[in-house]
């Protein structure tokens, strides 16, 4: 084999364990969930219904997987990075038809899509690993009472170890989810040959002959149904970690025909043993083997925990880096992988929920109700965005569009209206944490506004501050050394640096205003990083830089002298004597207009979560000089 093949050899593993964890799953609890008898809506057994689901199940992976993503909507990438934040990033910097109000509707929808992404990011942990380690009951059920205290201590270790980052534990997953994916193709497999009547389900006439000859029941199917394609989201958000062709060569090759022998596997197993609708994923396995299977399931879904873990992280940075929240500790757990993050904050937030969601639920089946909600409301929504993105920025033809579109969002929306039913039994949590999740994206946004708004005045222009420091008489006294100014453009004057001249009267012999401007794409090249004016006045030691990053770089800003001295900034000498001064804002409650009190304290709150500049720049703590001053919106 060639270098070129074994390297992307190695990436599809690596997305074998990053990007299939939580789909390649879904086998553990989808039929299960689909037959329970404590389903308030549940589906009698008869072979009439075990062809139409598993017919369902099969044609709802590939339409909605195969199709809408990997065919589809993963064409659209942000320069190699995918999720519905960056189809929002991108929409972001596209001319929109309709103009702003435009582009602030999609990116509306597209950030309550990624609210619900956060619930999501909830319940998988708490689903996956409370189906595995349920296995025990089929295994050995003496020990049963222990399923919730162990499915517990296993969420508590997996969110403490989040900080460690997944970088060495990582390289094991792609080998034990491939064992995974093999194991469940083979134990499908011996269900099949069982009964290899089954395959007849193949045929798309069971799924259509089930839905509409029995609507009411197929209906509320779906309910469990789209369990199976639960994940679709991360073959798109995981893009940028392994490439379009390693990741679509995965799910072809390995996951998807995985994932079907074990369906049709376990339906051929209820068609011949009714009786093992109460966990057909392990009485599938033969005796012997259903130990070690749970086991290896546990771990098959930490892993599958791990990647919407990951998710989250990503998504709650990708937000604060497009100001929908703000800046919050960021930690990198990986030289190598610029992706591999840890946000504490959401990290013992997304504990919190999980473990609530474990204790009040009980059971994966009880789970599996608020479950489908979350998914496909975040699908429909990426789907509605990339035909409208294929329209306006390919040119796609409008036939095209509304064919494909109305087909595709028919079928999403059918399972988003199936999902809608179960609101009393638990799909109305998934919406809850979307709605208050979109509440604090939009409410940060908004506040941030006003705070700019207010802080425009009170920091006045640069320009004209310039000009009045080379007319005061006498000239303030330089002192030695170089002074960077963090500030938020180039059309104000940092608060810090006004009060250093108000105030202490003097300026240090070298001035540095830096800017730091997130670019809706996900990476800059060193090459394009800083942008440099001299305000007007050559050779005076007065130089304001732009430091442009993707939403996916860390903003390092001792990092970028050296750069500064390349691109040829007084003061910025490796032996230069560099001190750092950050503006910090102190809000309070007032009486601004454009937006709801409420809304304000919630935006005071959010703001308390804010990362410290100085960790979150890098910014070595004995040079760093923070200034405050006093806001009221």
């Amino acid at each position: 084999m060639s270098r070129r093949g074994a390297a992307r050899g190695a990436l599809a593993l690596g997305a074998l364990g990053v990007v299939f964890g939580d789909i390649g799953t879904s086998p553990l609890y989808t039929l299960q969930t689909l037959f329970d008898p404590s389903d308030p809506h549940p589906v009698k057994v008869s072979r009439e219904s075990i062809f139409g689901v598993v017919s369902l199940i099969f044609w709802s992976i590939t339409i909605i997987v195969t199709v809408t993503y990997v065919v589809l909507i993963m064409r659209a990438d942000n320069d190699g990075e995918g999720g519905i934040m960056a189809l929002i990033a991108l929409i972001r910097r596209r001319a929109v038809p309709g103009g702003r109000r435009a582009k602030l509707i999609l990116a509306g929808l597209g950030i309550f899509g990624a609210s619900l992404f956060l619930g999501d990011s909830m319940i998988t942990p708490a689903i996956s690993v409370l189906s595995a380690v349920e296995g025990v009951e089929v295994a050995a059920p003496s020990v049963s009472n222990i399923v919730i205290p162990i499915t517990v201590v296993i969420i508590v270790i997996l969110f403490m170890a989040q900080r460690l980052g997944t970088g060495t534990v990582g390289k094991a997953f792609g080998p034990i989810m491939a064992v995974w994916f093999v194991i469940v193709g083979l134990i499908g497999i011996k269900g099949i040959a069982a009964h290899p009547v089954i395959l007849e389900a193949l045929s798309p006439s069971y799924a259509v002959s089930f839905l509409f000859g029995h609507f009411g029941t197929a209906f509320f199917s779906l309910t469990a149904v789209v369990l199976a394609v639960t994940g679709a989201e991360a073959l798109y958000a995981d893009m940028g970690h392994f490439g379009r062709s390693p990741v679509r060569r995965a799910w072809i090759l390995v996951v998807f025909p995985a994932c079907a022998l074990s369906y049709f596997g376990q339906g051929a197993l209820i068609l011949g043993r009714p009786s093992t609708i109460s966990n057909p994923f392990f009485l599938a396995a033969p005796g012997w083997g259903r130990l070690p299977l749970v086991i290896l399931a546990t771990v098959a879904t930490v892993i599958a925990s791990q990647a919407v873990i990951s998710g989250a992280f990503s998504v709650a940075h990708q937000a604060g880096q497009l100001g929908y929240l703000p800046r919050l500790r960021i930690q990198y757990t990986s030289e190598e992988m610029m992706g591999q993050i840890y946000v504490p904050w959401i990290n013992w937030l997304l504990l919190a929920g999980v473990l609530t969601l474990v204790l009040a639920f009980q059971t994966s089946a009880h789970l599996a109700y608020a479950y489908g909600t979350a998914v496909t409301g975040t699908i429909t929504i990426t789907t509605l965005l990339f035909f409208y993105y294929a329209r306006h920025q390919w040119r796609w033809p409008l036939w095209i569009v509304v064919t494909g579109a109305g087909i595709l969002l028919a079928i999403d929306l059918l399972f988003f209206a199936a999902n809608l039913t179960k609101l009393t039994h638990g799909a109305w949590l998934p919406l809850l944490i979307g709605i208050t999740a979109f509440t604090v994206f939009t409410t940060w946004q908004r506040g941030r506004e006003l705070v700019t708004e207010k802080r425009d005045r009170d920091e006045g222009d640069l320009r004209h501050f310039v000009v009045e420091l080379h007319a005061m008489k006498p000239p303030l006294p330089r002192v030695p050394g170089t002074a960077i100014f963090l500030n938020r453009g180039k059309a104000t004057t940092p608060l810090a640096l006004r009060a250093n001249v108000e105030h202490n009267e003097i300026l240090h012999q070298q001035v540095i205003i830096l800017a730091l401007e997130t670019v809706p794409a996900p990476h800059v090249p060193a090459a394009d990083r800083l942008r440099t004016d001299d305000l007007g006045f050559k050779h005076d030691g007065i130089m304001h830089v732009t430091a442009r990053f993707g939403y996916m770089d860390k903003a390092n800003v001792p990092g970028l002298v050296p750069l500064m001295n390349e691109f040829g900034v007084d003061g910025c000498a490796p032996n230069a004597r560099l001190s750092y001064f950050v503006s910090r804002i102190e809000l309070a409650p007032g009486h601004t207009p454009g937006m709801s009190r409420w809304r304000k304290r919630l935006f005071i709150a959010t703001s308390r979560i804010t990362a410290d500049a100085a960790d979150s720049f890098g910014l070595p703590r004995e040079r760093t000089v923070i200034m405050g001053s006093r806001l009221e919106l």
